[in-house]
């Protein structure tokens, strides 16, 4: 996997200042409210980033152990956590040599993270990885990419801007799809421009998986882990359709 580095990293909170983060949080309290067995606090996240669903998770009294396999991503997320007094062991670590220690009463990746580990084998020895690390009845909730939307609608060309007092911020975003890998192959360039004629360009590229259900279905199957929910993203109501972007799953460790 290639972690967010650098100024991708740095800027990263920006390009992403309008994900409701504190809405996404509230949902995943909901679900393990709602489909937890017994006490629900101690939490493992997978793939943190810069740490905010972990902080707004905190924030509602739950216990929290986050790895990210980025130092540059982790290094933020312990910034913020000690500027909002809340107390998370943020680790780097990849998600696929999973280990940290103990059993959680659940789990959870978002943002479509687990798309990062890109083959089968790998993504089954995460969510084996994940199960070792859950109690009996614990949850593991998590979103990917849905492939009947990535195949239809997917943007081979994304350009987003941000005004930043004296400087503009274009992130140029450049999609191929590998159809038999189920992969798409994300070329981001991200350009700083001063207001002097000044300039910065940095560049990385990320490969990320997207899954059909019944796919993720036998994946989980193979690792000892029972779906208990597909739900249409952070919306219990809405129905999954071809043209929905994002599942979240709720799986279960087998009691």
């Amino acid at each position: 996997m290639l972690p967010y580095t650098g100024r991708h990293a740095a800027l990263y909170d920006v390009i992403y200042a309008e994900k409701p983060y504190a809405e996404e949080a509230g949902f995943v309290d909901r679900c393990l409210r709602q489909h937890g067995v017994g006490s629900c606090r101690r939490l493992l996240e997978l793939a943190c980033g810069t740490g905010e669903h972990a902080l707004e998770l905190a924030r509602r009294g739950y216990r929290i152990v986050a790895v990210d396999s980025s130092p540059d991503m982790i290094a933020l997320a312990r910034a913020k956590a000690a500027e909002r007094n809340l107390e998370i062991d943020f680790r780097v670590q990849d998600m696929r040599e999973l280990s940290v220690g103990d059993e959680y009463d659940a789990a959870y990746c978002l943002f479509d993270s687990i798309g990062y580990v890109v083959t089968n084998e790998a993504v089954e020895q995460v969510l084996r990885r994940v199960r070792s690390h859950l109690r009996r009845g614990g949850l593991f909730v998590f979103e990917f990419w849905h492939a009947p939307a990535m195949l239809r609608h997917y943007r081979p060309v994304g350009v987003r801007r941000w005004h930043l007092g004296g400087t503009e911020l274009l992130r140029i975003a450049e999609t191929k799809l590998e159809v038999e890998e189920q992969v798409g192959t994300v070329s981001y360039s991200l350009y700083e421009l001063s207001s002097d004629g000044r300039y910065q360009v940095t560049r990385e590229e990320h490969r990320n998986r997207y899954f059909s259900v019944p796919e993720m279905s036998v994946l989980l199957e193979r690792a000892d882990l029972v779906p208990v929910s597909w739900l249409a993203g952070f919306e219990e109501e809405r129905r999954i359709e071809a043209n929905t972007w994002h599942i979240l799953c709720l799986a279960r460790r087998p009691e």
